[in-house]
């Protein structure tokens, strides 16, 4: 707590009880909540002092009470290594005496001579502005860096090779899906072999990004062959004009190689496997180097686009699955949530929240999510089941068009190797013509 905080608030009921009490909507929103992951890496002591500092240079010094609670990890047979902690502070900030202050303070708007305008019910138009910034989006990214920094700090003096950040995949330039949040019951459920949506969307997802690295490493590998290829083809530039091009290269090592076949068998091998490379360029009209180089950029920007839409189909497919879920979750707890309300007195009616205290944050957690989305709770369930439907067909669709990307790469990497030995066979040979006619210049 801070110094001007009163120290009964130390008791934690006390302290609620008078949250709840300050407040006069029966709507008012009460406390900020967070849930904040621990590092595996650090033992229970170094995580729970990690938790006070962070709590004190972030929260407590900028005035705010916490109330935070830390989870190790989960025990039994199926027990999931997940330790977290869980933060509660209340919204409306404490005066220097310790009283209660407002959240909100009333900015009137102006007309053009700078009066206020009336709003036709006995008052001026305003709007609400809160009194401190501990709701904001750039406040919350202040703190997940800082929480980030907090982590960081520590493997480092552990000396251990391990980072967290903050930032999304995309901010950091990651070409990389990520995978929704499972949460424990969905954890455990799986390790029993029980197979849920979240888990099956979630190897999907998985399976993609190993596809899309792969492809991501064959393209750069390629690309900096190619580049390589420019830089040397730049430089010789009007010998490259009268070279070979690559067609009539493997066409003159086949004609060398069926030369030294002794079997019709090996010839007619020689002959599939050039007809095929053969076949290849041809149809893509890929004759030089400089032919090359464009194709595989082509490739690069159609798997570029490719992996943006994926990305794109996949966010919209987490949030419908999600907004489904928040809809379950919302009607079947709804009764539990009505039946809390309905009890008057404070310890039945504490004891009863702690009972059943996991099923109502699920409810308020759909609750608070749906509110934002549909705020007069008519849930247009069935249309997004069908957008969701669609959006997996789509998504798997295309992640199998991807295939054919793999193959023709395939088919690049086994074309230009075939071809790169093949000019070093002919550097090699037109070196050692030099260097005989070199000595039968000397011998002469």
């Amino acid at each position: 707590m801070p110094p001007h905080a009163p120290e009964r608030f130390k008791d934690r009921e006390t302290l609620w009880n008078e949250v709840e009490k300050i407040e006069k909507h029966p709507k008012a929103q009460l406390a900020y909540s967070f849930d904040i992951a621990l590092q595996n890496e650090f033992t229970r002591e170094e995580n729970m002092e990690l938790v006070r500092q962070f709590l004190q240079d972030e929260f407590v010094s900028r005035g705010m009470i916490v109330d935070y609670a830390i989870h190790e990890k989960d025990a039994g047979k199926n027990g999931i290594e997940n330790p977290h902690f869980h933060v509660m502070c209340p919204i409306r900030p404490l005066n220097p005496d310790g009283s209660w202050g407002a959240k909100q303070r009333r900015e009137y708007i102006l007309d053009e001579h700078g009066n206020r305008i009336p709003n036709g019910k006995g008052d001026y138009e305003f709007n609400a502005v809160p009194t401190t910034d501990w709701g904001s989006p750039e406040r919350l990214e202040t703190w997940r860096k800082a929480w980030a920094d907090c982590c960081n700090a520590k493997f480092e003096e552990k000396q251990l090779a391990v980072k967290v950040d903050n930032r999304s995949y995309k901010r950091q330039g990651i070409e990389q899906i990520p995978t929704i949040h499972e949460g424990s019951a969905v954890r455990q459920m799986e390790a029993r072999g029980i197979k849920t949506d979240k888990g099956n969307l979630n190897r999907l997802i998985r399976a993609t990004n190993q596809k899309l690295q792969e492809i991501t490493r064959r393209i750069k590998e390629l690309w900096e062959i190619i580049q390589e290829a420019k830089v040397q083809l730049e430089k010789e530039e009007q010998a490259a004009r009268q070279s070979p091009n690559l067609i009539e290269i493997l066409i003159q090592n086949w004609e060398q190689r069926n030369a030294g076949a002794w079997s019709l068998k090996a010839k007619a091998k020689n002959f599939h496997d050039y007809s095929t490379l053969l076949e290849f360029l041809k149809e893509r009209k890929l004759y030089r180097r400089a032919d090359l180089e464009k194709y595989m950029g082509d490739m690069k920007e159609k798997s570029n686009s490719m992996n943006a839409d994926l990305k794109e189909k996949s966010s919209r497919m987490k949030e419908l699955q999600n907004l489904i879920r928040y809809v379950d979750d919302f009607k079947r707890l709804r009764p539990l949530y009505e039946e809390l309300n309905a009890i008057k007195f404070r310890k039945k009616r504490d004891a009863f929240y702690a009972e059943h205290e996991s099923e109502l944050r699920l409810f308020y957690l759909a609750k608070r999510k749906l509110d934002a989305v549909s705020p007069d709770h008519k849930f247009p369930v069935p249309a997004w089941k069908k957008e969701l439907k669609k959006l997996e067909v789509s998504y798997k669709k295309q992640s199998e068009e991807l295939e054919p990307i793999r193959q023709e790469l395939k088919e690049l990497y086994r074309i230009k190797g075939k071809i790169d030995y093949l000019l070093r066979q002919q550097n090699k040979e037109a070196e050692q013509d030099n260097k005989t006619n070199q000595k039968k210049e000397e011998y002469l």
